[in-house]
């Protein structure tokens, strides 16, 4: 009994701790996180002035990372939504919506009027019901400058068949995050992790929520067992069976000094295990120790669900810490999760070999298991790794340097083959460049990789290439879009530009067509506000112009917002207008 009791007390004095820290991030963030509001506010303005949906044949997404990129339930299509972009100077964040279709290779820009303010590092999942449906939970918004972070809680549908955003108001979900993991398990999204920055705070997650698809409601799990430690980024994977999730890896960091952090890189897996029949269930955890060839410690990888239940993870980054720098190595490799096994075994790549080159005969009575058996074998065991370096010349004259390793052939046991000539060889192997944060989902067995980025030195470069390798087959992927030095701006600290630019800077979040047409909008807009008297002060004017603002803050918060809240909001709408005359 003293044991035991010893144990809840400890439990209960690290949930005291954690409540203790969330209050306190969250007071400090409240003051930032109000100035962000009045900026959303605006970017829901300009979005409720469009009133029907608006479809247009584009050219690739611009370039960006922690976006998502889901798969359409029926159609052959993907989905992408939001991201964010940094030049050096300003931090983009995007709410726009694209369609890729998959036999045509083609791109449609979708604008539905009502959609979610702009933001990354959300969750996406895709459901087949209703005709398909997109829910998009919670993520991040930052200020221009990137100093100042704004984290949603807010949980969202995009109507496939009708092509509407509904935002679903349910009470009782998480706090506000990013960086977190929702997975479809059986008629329920579950989200665990993530974590909650403020200028000088932060703090992470390993709570669990369940929002029903039935009822629309949420409901905090409390699941029994040893829970993963806080993190954000993991992998979370659905089981076959619908009755569990597992979760792998992570990232979360700890200030061990008065301004100093230290980021630990997770590797560890558990399973999150759901028992009994529907509104009676009892979940719990349990730490897996899986078999096979674990990927080496990263953080920053992307991750989808391939055929048969296998989670696909590729690329990242491990960053190595010193005292006053950071510096990066990233990763183009691909591992695959057995979830019926428990087991991990890298992705080696066969090459695509030509129609003189070789056959191969594989026995007829050969199972299908035993031959996936096989190849798994095969590729925990690759030979002679090759380095390849490549340079790439942006617009600005930056010389990109990458090195990718491509490893060697592999040897094929209990095959015959046939050389049909002399000196027949496999094709070189075509791979994404190492990155982090890119996004990824699979289709009819295919994954498809978008954008990411890496860095070089002190220069970060974002990317807009898109990739598709069939996982059957494994031979080599397939570049749908290369990546364009031209997009690769970058814009020192020290370089100056006018006004102008830095206003539409901070509020693009559109392409470069729509520019000059958006210009003439905001000017619009301005006319409609009620105009700086000379020599008044910003309290004045937000005094005189008080109930403008309320009606405005009021119908951008929605009917059900405390009036204190929106109050808040129009004082720093009025402000913001105020700073631009």
């Amino acid at each position: 009994m003293g044991k035991k009791g010893k144990k809840e007390k400890k439990v209960k004095g690290a949930e005291k701790t954690a409540a203790k820290m969330e209050k306190k991030v969250s007071k400090r963030s409240k003051r930032e996180e109000d100035d962000l509001e009045a900026l959303i506010a605006e970017f829901q303005s300009l979005d409720a002035k469009k009133t029907q949906v608006v479809e247009t044949t584009c050219p690739p997404p611009s370039p960006r990372l922690n976006g998502s990129l889901s798969a359409h339930p029926e159609k052959d299509e993907l989905i992408l939504f939001g991201g964010e972009f940094f030049n050096g100077k300003k931090t983009y964040l995007y709410n726009d919506l694209f369609f890729y279709n998959i036999r045509k290779n083609t791109w449609v820009k979708s604008e539905i009027p009502n959609p979610p303010p702009p933001r990354c590092s959300h969750q996406a999942v895709v459901v087949p019901q209703g005709g398909g449906q997109l829910w998009v939970f919670g993520g991040e918004f930052a200020s221009p400058n990137g100093e100042q972070f704004y984290h949603y809680k807010d949980l969202w549908v995009l109507h496939l068949a009708t092509h509407t955003w509904e935002n679903i108001k349910a009470p009782g979900g998480p706090s506000g995050r990013s960086g977190h993991r929702m997975v479809l398990s059986k008629k329920q999204l579950l989200v665990f992790g993530g974590f909650h920055e403020s200028t000088r705070d932060f703090i992470y997650y390993n709570d669990v929520y369940s929002f029903s698809l039935d009822t629309f409601s949420w409901s905090r799990l409390s699941p029994s067992g040893s829970a993963p430690s806080p993190r954000s980024a993991c992998q979370m994977t659905s089981t076959p069976d619908g009755m569990g999730v597992i979760i792998y890896g992570g990232y979360s960091k700890v200030r061990v000094k008065k301004d100093v952090e230290k980021g630990t890189i997770h590797s560890d897996m558990f399973l999150l295990k759901r028992e009994g029949k529907d509104g009676q269930e009892k979940w719990s955890w349990s730490r897996l120790n899986p078999s096979g060839s674990k990927p080496p410690p990263r953080s920053g990888f992307s991750l989808a669900v391939g055929p048969a239940g296998r989670a696909v993870l590729f690329g990242g980054v491990c960053d190595e810490e010193e005292e006053e720098s950071l510096e990066g190595d990233f990763y183009n490799d691909l591992y695959l999760y057995d979830t019926v096994k428990n087991r991990w075994f890298p992705g080696v790549l066969r090459g695509n070999k030509t129609e003189k080159k070789k056959r191969r005969r594989v026995k007829k009575d050969m199972a299908e298991g035993e031959e996936a058996e096989r190849e798994e074998e095969e590729a925990a065991a690759p030979e002679g790794p090759t380095e390849i370096i490549k340079e790439i010349v942006t617009e600005d004259g930056t010389v990109m340097t990458i090195k990718e390793v491509i490893p060697g052939p592999q040897v094929q046991e209990e095959e015959e083959e046939e050389e049909e000539e002399d000196g027949s060889a496999t094709a070189p192997l075509i791979e994404p460049c190492p990155r982090s944060s890119a996004m990824a989902t699979v289709r009819q067995g295919k994954l498809y990789l978008y954008g990411g980025m890496f860095e070089v030195g002190d220069r970060q470069f974002t990317l807009n290439d898109f990739y598709c390798l069939d996982l059957h087959k494994m031979d080599q992927w397939e570049v749908l879009v290369e990546m364009d030095p031209k997009t690769q701006e970058w814009l020192e600290e020290s370089e100056s530009e006018d006004d102008e630019e830095e206003e539409e800077e901070a509020k693009g979040a559109e392409g470069e067509e729509e520019e000059s047409e958006e210009e003439s909008e905001d000017e619009e807009d301005e006319e409609k506000h009620p105009a700086v008297q000379e020599g008044e002060t910003v309290t004045d004017y937000q005094k005189r112009t008080e109930q403008y603002w309320i009606g405005l803050a009021r119908a951008n918060t929605g009917s059900d917002a405390k009036d204190k809240k929106v109050a808040k909001v129009a004082l720093a709408m009025a402000k913001v207008f105020y700073e631009d005359q």
